[in-house]
């Protein structure tokens, strides 16, 4: 790669891939269309390989184009990223933070706390990016995302990390079924169920049976925790996830019971990159967290 790429042709290499258009891809730019041909020429020419095939009706990326495509939404968004970072040094409760967040986060995150800041900081905005606990990862290690919202199990080393308070694994599923009690569900009560299991949690679950010496039946195994509810709801099973996300989805008609394990707990973590530098905004969330959801003791 030449010295002489901007940004500036990422983002119009990246406009023309999601327009397939030259035209429409000027248009979107406010540009006329031969600077816009001109500039992706040059690139073309400083990469040494073919971006783009031209056609009657549009254009389609080559693979090379597609290889590039990716990379450079991900420089472009780093720039964004390190902009805003730029913006709110010494800015305090201003601007825009970027999150990303696991789907089961939602019982956690946002905590009551976090409302009554926006309140006192309407300037305040925020980016949601939304993923599995290994997407969000890459995207933190990426600089996309200025902090990432997770669950656990994960490689907690690696980052600095804020944790909630342990709470237990829940069971979902129809009337249909007898399923425990007031107290609870035993794990030998679960064996005899067909389970739904967020692929997440595979491996804990798997362990934590073994441990006992009790049969494990699984009929579905998935990557999001609504997926979970969403199978267990149409009567295939017994979904198993975080009790807090029974808070959002809001399962009326359902029985669900809490599982009498203590080793099926799980844990929302806040989480950034050691030593990037984190903003007035995104420390100020992660104190908010601390206050509301978080384990005083396991946060920096």
């Amino acid at each position: 790669m030449g010295n002489t790429m901007t940004l500036k042709q990422l983002r119009y290499f990246t406009t023309v891939a999601e327009e397939r258009q030259i035209t429409a891809a000027a248009q979107k730019l406010h540009i006329a269309q031969p600077p816009l041909s001109h500039q992706l020429a040059i690139l073309e020419n400083e990469l040494g390989v073919l971006l783009l095939k031209r056609g009657p009706h549009g254009v389609e990326l080559t693979d090379a184009g597609e290889l590039f495509c990716r990379r450079a939404k991900q420089i472009l968004d780093m720039a964004a990223s390190a902009v805003r970072e730029a913006e709110s040094f010494g800015k305090g409760m201003h601007g825009v933070l970027s999150i990303g967040a696991v789907s089961s986060s939602g019982g956690t995150v946002p905590c009551p706390e976090m409302l009554a800041f926006t309140k006192d900081y309407p300037e305040v905005r925020f980016e949601i990016h939304e993923g599995n606990t290994y997407a969000i990862i890459e995207m933190l290690e990426k600089g996309i995302i200025d902090l990432g919202v997770v669950r656990t199990p994960f490689q907690a080393e690696r980052f600095h990390c804020c944790f909630s308070r342990p709470e237990p694994m829940a069971a979902v599923t129809t009337p249909e079924r007898s399923l425990g009690g007031e107290n609870g569900v035993t794990l030998e009560e679960l064996s005899r169920h067909p389970l739904i299991l967020y692929r997440r949690f595979e491996g804990l679950i798997r362990e934590t049976f073994a441990s006992k010496g009790l049969p494990l039946n699984i009929c579905c195994l998935n990557d999001d925790a609504r997926t979970t509810y969403t199978w267990a709801m149409k009567g295939f099973g017994v979904g198993i996830l975080p009790l807090s996300e029974l808070t959002v989805l809001n399962p009326h008609g359902l029985i669900c019971r809490t599982i009498q394990c203590e080793r099926l707990v799980t844990q929302i973590a806040v989480i950034w990159e050691k030593g990037r530098y984190l903003s007035p905004l995104a420390r100020r969330f992660v104190d908010l967290f601390r206050s509301g959801v978080g384990k005083p003791e396991n946060c920096p």
